[in-house]
């Protein structure tokens, strides 16, 4: 059997002569699923998830602001888009209409082109957005796989990707701009994919030829990330492949300087060390907070950047919060 690939669109109207218009101008175009009542369309929401609904507002006994409020309270169908199509044409009610959630308002008697370019619109939005949020879960599920190889629960991935927003915003990013990091930070590690069980796991401490492998994991994550014109991918390689370089210039795998290094990795490089310290793993203790402290304190100007250090140190009240939000006990079983 052919699965039907079409968008699918409900059209909700009290109205059979209604109805029957938007089937003409989208059915060729469109799956289509129809309800003339509020209380049949919101079963229809509910079980059939439609891409996009075309709803009308004046409808005995539940009105289509009633329905909006009802798809938008329920987790399952917030956010699909709703189009009001209606004969009302004040002002004060288009304002209602997008207050309580609806993207957009068509007015009747409709007009087949808009109606189309409207729809047209606002699924390639979703599709938009779709693409977006699949694109983050793909990079932070490759760097929780990453993790998952020295790290059994991958909480590791989590907070330390909260604590780079942390610093970020505390040393001035935009809202948008730590939310790039807190995005790209997962894949910092994502080249230890390309390290050998034995090396990753091994409890003890590495040899040199050992140690010359493990080092080669920040450009194998910049070769598994590779070049895109995505902000957030380029961010990532650029995270992945900094976040082991020093201060005073002693790290790899390009042994960059103060601030030659790119100021993500800066950031992660922090972030990274103080989950890592305060953690267990297969060749150490966690260490307890004030230790941890205490080392960053110590290699500051040397591992670390000094003037982040110390913005770290300001918002660690907020660094525990986010460490007691994601212990490593909630996923061990």
């Amino acid at each position: 059997m052919i699965q039907n690939t079409k968008p699918k669109i409900l059209v909700i109207d009290d109205e059979a002569t209604n109805l029957q218009i938007l089937n003409e101008i989208l059915k060729n175009d469109y799956s289509l699923s129809f309800a003339k009542d509020a209380n049949k369309g919101w079963e229809l929401a509910f079980s059939e998830s439609p891409d996009l609904i075309l709803l009308d507002v004046m409808m005995p006994e539940k009105t289509g602001y009633d329905l909006i409020k009802q798809l938008k309270e329920n987790k399952k169908t917030q956010f699909i888009p709703v189009i009001f199509v209606t004969a009302l044409t004040d002002v004060g009610d288009e304002e209602k209409g997008f207050h309580l959630g609806a993207v957009d308002y068509i007015t009747k008697p409709v007009s087949p082109a808009i109606v189309k370019a409207r729809v047209k619109t606002h699924l390639s939005l979703v599709d938009s957005t779709e693409v977006k949020i699949t694109r983050l879960q793909i990079i932070q599920r490759l760097g929780m796989a990453s993790e998952y190889k020295d790290n059994e629960t991958g909480m590791h991935v989590i907070r330390m990707s909260h604590y780079s927003k942390t610093l970020a915003l505390a040393i001035g990013f935009s809202a948008e701009g730590a939310d790039e990091i807190l995005n790209a930070a997962p894949m910092h590690d994502v080249g230890k994919i390309g390290i050998p069980d034995s090396i990753i796991q091994k409890p003890g401490k590495l040899t040199e030829e050992e140690w010359n492998i493990m080092k080669r994991h920040p450009e194998i994550g910049a070769e598994i990330i590779g070049d895109h014109h995505s902000r957030l991918l380029k961010l990532a390689k650029s995270i992945a492949l900094t976040h082991h370089e020093k201060y005073d210039g002693s790290g790899y795998p390009y042994q960059l300087k103060g601030e030659n290094i790119p100021l993500e990795g800066r950031i992660i490089s922090i972030a990274d060390v103080f989950d890592a310290l305060t953690t267990i793993r297969p060749y150490k203790k966690a260490w307890e907070v004030e230790d941890a402290l205490g080392y960053l304190q110590k290699e500051s100007g040397t591992h670390f950047d000094p003037k982040l250090v110390n913005e770290f140190l300001k918002v660690l009240p907020k660094i525990l919060e986010i460490k007691a939000e994601w212990p490593e006990e909630i996923q061990k079983k």
